[in-house]
């Protein structure tokens, strides 16, 4: 495993692009020191990577940025989400904290042990999550600085089976999900998302994830901010879990990219 992953990259598109793509969980890279606070061997290690991965995520983006005319704007997690999930509330708020899976994980998604108990998260949080969730906040208001508008279309995938730590594992599995928050998905953002992935069998919402990130500073305050996760099942481009990826990969990338290119008008 890297020792000096980069934590985050915020890689630059056109100055004119409204439009942020987030890739929050497609490492597997965990540093040394934090890779002694886990408790699994490195062969369950790296099988739990296989499951919590959301495997070429990262890919998907860099080439929809290829296909793009006007090039969005990239941030990317450089760790694994074992390290930190960005994503998460990093206190009381965060529902995941049911199954052990807050901002720090402490289980793994066959809910088994990944640290010892009592283990204290505030070390990780400060030093990784509270960095990025700031470094996050600024590109947004650089790009509402430069366009008056901010997009966030954040990049996930998720397994074809439901696994254990699924809170709402028991909806719909459509080929792909688009995840939405009443304040910032607005109705034709959430429209032309349909239309740019109506040919991979179908799209649902909030099922089996919903939501979507915003920056805490924007996040039910400003609707010049919008947001939609684009969740993508496994099957539909790559094999599980944790393969190669498929010729799928490029279709979804040009999906992204006709979207990124309906949103930057």
């Amino acid at each position: 495993m890297n020792d000096t992953p980069a934590s985050f990259q915020l890689l630059p598109g056109a100055a004119s692009s409204p439009v942020i793509l987030h890739i929050p969980h497609s490492s597997r890279a965990i540093p040394t020191d934090v890779r002694g606070g886990i408790v699994l061997d490195d062969r369950a290690l790296e099988l739990e990577l296989d499951h919590i991965t959301d495997s070429h995520t990262a890919e998907i983006a860099a080439a929809a940025v290829e296909a793009a005319p006007i090039a969005p704007w990239r941030f990317v997690n450089g760790l694994s989400r074992l390290v930190i999930d960005p994503e998460r509330f990093p206190d009381e708020r965060e529902e995941m904290l049911a199954v052990g899976m807050g901002a720090v994980y402490t289980q793994t998604t066959h809910r088994e042990r990944l640290r010892p108990p009592g283990a204290d998260p505030r070390p990780l949080i400060d030093r990784y999550f509270h960095p990025y969730a700031e470094a996050m906040t600024a590109a947004v208001h650089e790009r509402l600085a430069a366009t008056g508008r901010a997009v966030i279309i954040d990049v996930h995938s998720y397994p074809t089976e439901a696994l254990p730590y699924e809170l709402h594992g028991d909806g719909p599995r459509p080929p792909v999900c688009l995840g939405t928050d009443d304040f910032h998905t607005p109705r034709e953002l959430f429209a032309r998302a349909e239309e740019a992935f109506a040919h991979f069998g179908g799209t649902g919402v909030n099922s089996p994830f919903a939501g979507t990130y915003v920056p805490l500073k924007y996040y039910g305050k400003d609707p010049r901010v919008s947001a939609l996760m684009i969740e993508i099942r496994r099957d539909t481009y790559m094999s599980e879990p944790g393969g190669a990826a498929g010729p799928g990969l490029i279709s979804l990338a040009v999906a992204l990219a006709g979207l990124v290119d309906a949103l930057s008008d």
